[in-house]
């Protein structure tokens, strides 16, 4: 029996311009990966268009969205696409039309080049087979994100912090192995915190992410279909006034990643989360 392709639904505006950007630089790109990637406008169905894509949402192995101008219609699709659990990868021409909240998340800017848009997605379309294989034999299904990010400004000091928030399913048919221990890795300049309590941490060599903290773990096993929730938040100072020759800034950005891991008796399971915060001080 050969194995069915992964499916790739693609949200983006129905207009001219972006023709060659969907048949030359997505479903090419998709083709030569070894992936069927549609739009709603190419399929034929009887129930309406928004049924349409809340259809193809839910069968889509994965989603590939144009942010590009910021349409409203593509921008709700993404929202359902989240709430469904969905990997997503957002692709733009501009920035700037990937708001804050969703900086976090995958997105590539392709700058209105197809030829850069198939380099880029030939790289994505590697990791986004390779993210659905372990998908399919891993007893864990982990995702992350990041929110509230703050600065608090002292005379002396900025410091930034944001909450972490780590959901981790058990998507398959049987119970999942013990949890002996749930990780974050992250450089050496953060300190993560359980109930203001802090982790404890210690060296690690993962590439650049050289600090393991340990997470408080109250549930050891899950069974098929449960599912827990993990929260922490993590902590930086960006500016110390006896040790910093720059000048205090008002706002910071952190672009980079974080690793989640939980570590069982049959293995490991690691999550890989992309960064793109901006710390500012909270409005009063």
């Amino acid at each position: 029996m050969v194995a069915a392709k992964p499916f790739a639904f693609i949200l983006m505006p129905f207009s001219k311009e972006f023709d060659d950007i969907y048949r030359l630089g997505i479903q090419e790109s998709a083709k030569a990966a070894g992936i069927v990637a549609e739009r709603v406008d190419e399929l034929i169905y009887s129930e309406s268009i928004l049924e349409r894509i809340y259809r193809q949402i839910d069968s889509a192995d994965f989603i590939i969205a144009d942010m590009t101008g910021k349409n409203p219609n593509v921008f709700y699709e993404v929202g359902y696409a989240h709430a469904k659990d969905k990997l997503c990868t957002l692709i733009t021409q501009h920035a700037d039309d990937i708001p804050f909240d969703l900086k976090h998340h995958r997105h590539l800017v392709y700058g209105g080049s197809v030829t850069k848009l198939r380099e880029m997605l030939t790289k994505e379309f590697a990791w986004t087979n390779s993210e659905l294989e372990r998908k399919k034999t891993s007893v864990f299904d982990i995702s992350a994100n990041t929110r509230d990010a703050t600065l608090e400004i002292k005379d002396w000091s900025r410091t930034g912090s944001f909450e972490l928030v780590i959901d981790i399913h058990n998507r398959t048919g049987r119970r999942s192995p013990e949890i002996d221990a749930v990780y974050i890795y992250t450089t050496d300049r953060w300190t993560f915190y359980q109930d203001s309590r802090e982790c404890a941490s210690t060296e690690a060599e993962s590439g650049d992410a050289n600090k393991r903290h340990l997470l408080e773990v109250k549930t050891n096993r899950l069974a098929p279909g449960a599912w827990m929730q993990l929260k922490c938040e993590g902590r930086r100072y960006f500016w110390l006034s006896y040790n910093n020759e720059d000048e205090p800034k008002d706002t910071y950005r952190v672009k980079g990643f974080l690793l989640v891991e939980i570590s069982t008796s049959e293995g490991s399971f690691t999550h890989r989360l992309d960064m793109d915060v901006e710390f500012d001080e909270l409005p009063f």
